[in-house]
């Protein structure tokens, strides 16, 4: 299928393939893009490209530079260069839009409808094209690049939002809304003072709404400030309504060309719809998917969590589509209803019916909508969902014009209902960080910039909500990453964003993420007269809502469910959950009808589904579990499911379910903290925690998921006071506490936790001695680098085998082969390797296979053919990247940089030693630490730098560092032997230095 793409620079750089957003996060590829959008379906030649991207210091082979940054776009955007919207031309670039590609196009059209409308007397369609319009604005144009780039369009742009905003409100005081637009008014001319057009149509609104002495005013006070300001006098058509005032003109009184039909409320053609008071945010995806449903459903209900913005949602997308039904828009909120037998005639006055006969007054809104083309928003249906699927199948069928949208925490189950689930807003990335790292000798990072929190839904919101009730607070360098993660511990829920807000009035960002942990009472404002509602203006009222809403098993099910961190699947929910009021057997339909109440999320798009809750539903979750008394007893169940599931896969590791394991432990890493600081805090579960620990290092999963520190953490804290523990779980602790340091590279801290295992070997027996064993020999092989390691590797792996422990024994035999090829001869070495591969394909397990593959490449790198070595050692890369291994490509890609090296492809190989430098910086891996490691890499640096000059070498591994280091490997692994011509321009030339860029002492050689 062709992808469509939708663009946006009326407000931070948007893009959409086929309805998704693309995230185009390098600053450089934002501006080359927007570059081309100002002047989309143009030519934009190479020289200005080149001048915008980097004004009067361009780098050297700025268009080398430039093609390769374009050739990045296209990835970006998922395009190829033929087809793709990017297209190449002989005089630079250009990228195609159609009519409803662009926003700003769609803009102009927008408007130009809209001023024919009114030129041709008809306001109401008018006011609706031009809110149309000016709803595709999202904030100040490219606000998301420096303020610098393109000044004058934005400029002009400005210029034309005021003039489309003065449009509009002409059109609303020609449908007679002068009442509506006066608030909106008074906002405009203190933020234009200057702009006389608007003073205006102030004047007449107010003459409109019977105040003609402060239209009078308003006069006096503009005449004086043009006068101070710029010394000069009213413009003619400000004259001219002021004359017309004094004289009291009679077309003052009556809109032209507004008709008698029009003023009634409930008119064809006109809606009801309260105004917005506050600025609508984001959701251009939603309200796209809102449109597409109603053209072609009947019946759409929006859901979502309570707050979450679905009353907003569904208000803004019938106004979008007014203009769409003849007979109107028409609104019935179902807050207030107390009783379903309230509800058919909350509709009929919303229809506007006064019937005052004695039928039922559903049979009166079946007549009323037998022959009306209309849009009836329910609004709040969840309390009333029976009787409100009840009515609305029952009108569907008697009215064949009748379209409805409904908001409802839960579905209403009306043949035909389509529903759209309302998420939270988007949130900023929590990772969005530069994600390489640069030589120390580069004058010019080649790091772009990362997104900025602000360009996110809920930062924004929290920015604007925040600027009204809190005008001190503004978004700082300082305060950045706080309101980030303030916006992501509320979920992104408009409601607790907006009471958050308001807090910034009286406390900062900081402040109040301290008090999170009790957020229903920091976000609770006290109630303002004249704007009571149930949700009695607290996030607590919001979700005590939902609460009541719940049977009691429900209820029950939530707050037992809470004790679950980061999600959960169905045979932990019954495990943990089940008992005391909720049998097992219950439990799944007890899911889905909290599914349906949306209050769990479901993603059913695994091998098994997952079920999860925002934390703001979770937390009051924990607090109906503590009133329950039974937060103790379950968080032991919740334990001890997990050290049952860490039990089993370490049983099974190293077989044909590994893998499995290991995704399915990184998605449970939040229970299993969970359970750990749980059984930590606890002597009597101590050694749960110590065994989840071990079994979690045993399998490999702190390795595999990238987070190795945390791993050592929760050995050092629980073995820092250890309590009594069976002698083999306690020596697989202490030597899985010095395995991680020495693969971390931290040799003094290996060091002292090898002197504590020494400690505890001293006349240990049994399932004890192996772990020792092999400890000793790793150290020898990673810290020493002797050959002593060969021996004692091998003796772990025979102690490992009789203790019958498996997966122990597979990683002694790694570890033996990787000594065999490092220091080993070449007969022993291809021996052990031969070994290890049979073993690994006799076990059946995935990730054993890469490495064994990984061991054959490093033998055959070592002592026989460096050019056969990449096969293997790009196979297992290929195959650890492919079920998402974290830690294999960090040696996968600095051993192919080895290889490459040996075949004198030197630019390649630097490429490879700054793609391998950069995913040891995101691991945290201290090369110099791991002693064959490190005198493999500093031989290969060696051996390329003294090939190359210092600026070339500098170029390469700065290409590398900024490149995704998985795909350049197997990339440059497959090429031919000769070294590949540079990409053009792949990045901003470092300054030349005469040190190598990864700080070892490898001399450089000037050429």
């Amino acid at each position: 299928m062709k992808n469509t793409y939708e663009f946006g620079i009326l407000g931070p750089l948007l893009v959409r393939r086929s309805g998704a957003p693309v995230h185009v996060g390098a600053a450089k590829l934002r501006m080359l893009l927007a570059s081309l959008l100002v002047e989309a379906d143009r030519v934009v030649t190479v020289d200005t490209l080149v001048h915008r991207l980097w004004g009067e210091a361009p780098p050297l082979h700025a268009r080398n530079t430039l093609q390769n940054y374009v050739l990045r776009l296209r990835r970006a955007l998922g395009s190829p260069a033929d087809t793709g919207p990017v297209r190449t031309h002989p005089r630079g670039y250009l990228i195609e839009t159609g009519p409803e590609t662009l926003d700003v196009r769609r803009f102009t059209s927008l408007v130009r409808l809209g001023r024919t409308a009114l030129e041709q007397n008809t306001a109401e369609r008018a006011a609706a094209l031009l809110r149309q319009a000016l709803e595709l604005w999202r904030g100040d144009p490219l606000c998301d690049l420096p303020g610098d780039a393109f000044p004058e369009l934005r400029l002009t742009l400005q210029e034309q939002h005021l003039a489309a905003l003065e449009l509009r409100i002409d059109a609303d005081l020609a449908a007679g809304r002068s009442a509506d637009v006066l608030p909106e008014l008074r906002a405009l001319v203190e933020a234009h003072p200057l702009r006389e057009h608007f003073w205006t149509q102030r004047m007449l609104a107010l003459y409109r709404c019977e105040r003609q002495s402060e239209a009078l005013e308003c006069y006096r006070t503009v005449t004086a400030l043009l006068t101070d300001e710029l010394g000069v006098t009213p413009g003619p058509a400000l004259r001219d309504m002021h004359a017309r005032l004094l004289a009291a003109a009679p077309d003052l009184g009556k809109p032209p060309g507004r008709t008698a039909t029009a003023s009634l409320p409930n008119a064809p053609g006109r809606h009801a719809l309260p105004v917005e008071t506050t600025g609508f945010i984001g959701r251009e995806t939603q309200l796209a998917q809102v449109r597409a449903l109603l053209s072609t459903a009947r019946l759409v209900t929006l859901t979502g969590v309570g707050g979450v913005g679905k009353t907003r949602l569904a208000l803004r997308s019938a106004a979008q589509l007014a203009a769409s039904y003849a007979d109107g828009i028409h609104l019935a909120d179902l807050a207030p209803l107390t009783a379903p037998d309230l509800l058919d005639r909350a509709v009929a006055e919303a229809l506007g019916l006064r019937d005052q006969s004695a039928r039922p007054p559903a049979e009166a809104i079946v007549d009323r909508l037998r022959d009306r083309q209309l849009l009836l928003l329910l609004d709040n249906c969840e309390h009333v969902a029976d009787a409100v699927a009840a009515l609305v199948l029952r009108m569907l069928r008697a009215a064949p014009g009748l379209t409805v949208l409904a908001t409802s925490r839960h579905r209403l189950g009306v043949p035909g209902e389509h529903i759209l689930t309302v998420p939270c807003l988007t949130l900023p990335d929590p990772d969005a960080v530069c994600d390489h790292q640069q030589p120390p000798e580069c004058s010019e990072s080649v790091c772009d910039a990362q997104q900025p929190p602000e360009c996110s839904e809920s930062v924004r919101l929290l920015v604007q909500r925040a600027a009204a009730s809190a005008p001190a607070f503004g978004l700082t360098p300082r305060n950045r990453a706080a309101v980030a993660q303030l916006c992501r511990r509320l979920d992104g829920i408009p409601l607790a964003i907006e009471l958050a807000a308001v807090r910034l009035g009286a406390m900062t960002v900081e402040e109040m993420l301290e008090r999170l942990d009790d957020r229903f009472r920091v976000l609770c404002l006290p109630a303002m007269p004249g704007t009571e509602t149930r949700y009695q203006h607290t996030l607590r009222g919001v979700i005590d809502w939902s609460h009541t809403l719940c049977t009691p098993q429900e209820r029950l099910l939530w707050a037992r469910l809470s004790v679950f961190s980061g999600g959960f699947d169905l045979s932990a929910a019954e495990a943990v959950c089940a008992g005391e009021g909720v049998e097992r057997e219950e439990i799944l339909d007890l899911l889905a009808a909290l599914v349906n109440k949306s209050l769990v999320a479901v993603d059913s798009t695994g091998p098994r589904a997952r079920y999860s809750m925002l934390e703001t539903i979770r937390q009051y979750g924990l607090e109906r579990l503590g009133e329950l008394t039974q937060h103790t007893g379950l968080r032991v169940r919740h334990s001890a499911h997990y050290r049952a599931m860490t039990l089993r896969a370490g049983a099974e590791w190293c077989g044909p379910h590994e893998v499995d394991w290991l995704l399915r432990l990184r998605v449970e890493l939040p229970n299993l903290r969970t359970a750990l600081d749980f059984c930590a805090t606890r002597p009597e579960h101590a050694g749960t925690a110590v065994a989840i620990a071990v079994d979690l290092a045993r399998t490999r999963c702190w390795f595999f998921s990238s987070v190795l520190g945390e791993g050592r953490y929760w050995l050092e804290r629980l073995l820092a006071s250890p309590p009594a523990l069976p002698p083999g779980l306690t020596a697989g602790a202490l030597a899985m506490k010095v395995w991680i340091a020495l693969c971390q590279g931290d040799n003094p801290a290996a060091e002292t936790f090898l002197a504590e295992c020494r400690a505890q070997a001293a006349g240990s027996d049994g399932p004890a001695v192996a772990p020792f064993t092999f400890i000793e020999g790793a150290h020898a092989l990673l810290v020493d680098g002797t050959p002593e390691s060969i021996p004692r590797l091998a003796a772990a792996r025979e102690q490992f085998l009789r203790d019958g422990m498996r997966g122990d024994a597979h990683m002694a035999t790694m570890m033996w082969a990787m000594a065999e090829a490092f220091l080993g001869d070449p007969v022993s070495a291809c021996a052990a390797s031969r070994e290890y591969t049979a073993e690994a394909e006799a076990s059946g397990a995935q990730w054993a296979r890469t490495w064994a593959c990984w061991c054959a490449g490093l033998v055959e790198l070592r002592h026989g053919d460096p050019a056969g070595s990449l096969a293997p050692l790009r196979d297992a890369l290929a195959r650890q990247s492919s079920f998402g291994d974290n830690w294999g490509p960090v040696w996968g890609v600095e051993t192919l940089a080895w290889a490459v090296a040996e075949t004198d492809r030197h630019t390649a190989a630097a490429r490879l030693l700054g793609a391998a430098h950069r995913l040891r910086q995101e691991t945290g891996v201290a090369l110099t630490g791991l002693r064959p490691f490190h005198d493999a890499h500093v031989a290969a640096e060696r051996r390329v730098c003294a090939a190359l000059t210092a600026q070339e070498y500098a170029q390469a591994w700065a290409y590398g560092a900024a490149q995704n280091s998985v795909l350049l490997a197997l990339r440059t692994s497959a090429e031919p032997r000769a070294d590949p011509q540079p990409e053009a321009g792949a990045a901003p030339l470092p300054r030349p230095q005469e040190r190598s860029p990864t700080g070892l002492d490898a001399p450089v050689r000037q050429r």
